[in-house]
């Protein structure tokens, strides 16, 4: 669900949007401080319809609006051969009828620091640390994750670094690593139990560019899990698996950059309870259309313990685009997101019966944001998700739903 990798690709496509724009354009530059430092504050409000808070497959009475306020402060630094992007948020969403039992306090923090000693395909380094935190309620976005919705709170911390070395204009290599770790607050009174687990990774990848045009790859990496869901079982918790991917990379285009990889992944979960083989792949492009025109997309898949069943593995496929239009000289924006996501669950200790299953979750938004002046903007946005099981399984027909929700808000950005 909260692949590392997936959010931060996700983020990406929704981001099309803003990095489209005209020429002429009134945004706020923010609060400089000297000539290397910008501090970014904003704050938001909105108000949301939510046709079923939840996503339960038992609709009755789960309607309901809200009120979200939302302060955010960002801070980016920019030194001769390195720089610094940092931010933090707070949201308070506060429900009209359900506001006994919801959880309404989400908070974040990001932070990205990146050095090289040269630029472009020129011999050098290139160092990269990322650190992220986040607690999250309910789901409340349909959109920023890669497709998925498990209507748990939940907090997620994640690390990663990556050293490149640029041997020169045509040979390249990396060397990265990661730890991630999802833990869900379950509420017994009102919420069904999930199952976190944390990760680590490490990996390598080596490039040879013929040309400008073309980037030759082949990546690795390897993974450890240790996860919630086999507690007390007698079974041990730790799972691991690897993966190797070929393909290729960089420019088609001025404008069309892209990358394609498919290869082969192992996973064996639960130290010896099973193992699955499978093909993996993993995809992303960007398009500028043209000066106001912007589109992304990314396919990728992989395996990892489940968050819904106890002592069951998941593959997930999943699959995002993004369109982005900018209109009337950059103040208006208008942004097209999909998303597809498939679940294949299978139980591990025995024939799984109605515990395996195949979910498909479908979610669309569409969202206009328009800026009157340097200091407020306005935006609404209308979001749909759609779940179906494939099993006909009475056990998991609770996991079929749909949802939508219906968002007008305006932001003060100094």
């Amino acid at each position: 669900m909260k692949n590392p990798y997936l959010v931060l690709a996700g983020a990406l496509v929704l981001a099309a949007g803003h990095a489209v724009r005209a020429d002429v354009i009134d945004r706020p530059a923010g609060i400089k401080i000297g000539s290397r430092l910008t501090l970014r504050p904003y704050v938001s409000t909105s108000l949301t319809y939510d046709s079923n808070v939840g996503s339960s497959a038992r609709r009755k009475g789960n309607e309901d609006c809200l009120w979200t306020i939302s302060p955010t402060l960002g801070l980016d630094y920019n030194a001769e051969n390195w720089s610094l992007l940092m931010s933090a948020f707070y949201n308070y969403r506060y429900y009209f009828e359900d506001r006994q039992h919801e959880s309404r306090h989400e908070y974040g923090q990001d932070f990205r620091w990146n050095w090289s000693n040269s630029s472009g395909a020129e011999r050098g380094w290139s160092l990269i640390l990322g650190e992220s935190f986040r607690q999250v309620t309910r789901a409340d976005d349909l959109t920023l994750s890669d497709g998925s919705n498990y209507s748990g709170d939940y907090r997620q911390f994640q690390l990663s670094g990556a050293v490149q070395r640029r041997i020169n204009e045509h040979w390249h290599g990396d060397i990265n690593s990661s730890y991630y770790w999802l833990d869900y607050m379950n509420n017994a009174k009102n919420l069904n139990t999930y199952y976190g687990w944390d990760r680590w990774t490490v990996g390598a990848e080596a490039g040879f560019a013929p040309s400008k045009w073309t980037d030759i790859l082949l990546s690795g990496s390897y993974q450890g899990y240790s996860q919630d869901n086999l507690s007390g079982s007698g079974y041990a918790g730790d799972s691991q698996g690897w993966s190797v991917q070929g393909g290729i990379g960089s420019y088609m285009t001025e404008r069309i950059s892209y990358r394609l990889l498919a290869g082969w992944s192992r996973f064996e979960y639960g130290d010896g309870l099973g193992t699955e083989n499978g093909f993996v792949y993993t995809a992303s492009g960007n398009w500028r259309i043209g000066e106001t025109w912007n589109t992304m997309f990314l396919a990728t898949s992989y395996y990892q313990p489940s968050e819904r069943q106890w002592a069951s593995k998941s593959r997930v496929d999943a699959l995002s685009w993004g369109l982005a239009k900018s209109l009337v000289r950059g103040k208006l924006r208008a942004t097209l997101d999909l998303r597809y996501r498939r679940e294949t669950q299978e139980y591990m200790l025995r024939d799984g019966g109605d515990w395996d299953y195949v979910l498909n979750i479908i979610t669309g938004r569409v969202g206009l944001d328009y800026t009157l002046n340097r200091f407020l903007s306005t935006f609404a946005y209308l979001e749909y998700q759609k779940s179906m099981n494939d099993e006909a399984s009475s056990r998991n027909d609770i996991y079929d739903y749909d949802r939508w929700r219906a968002t007008v808000g305006v932001r003060l950005t100094y």
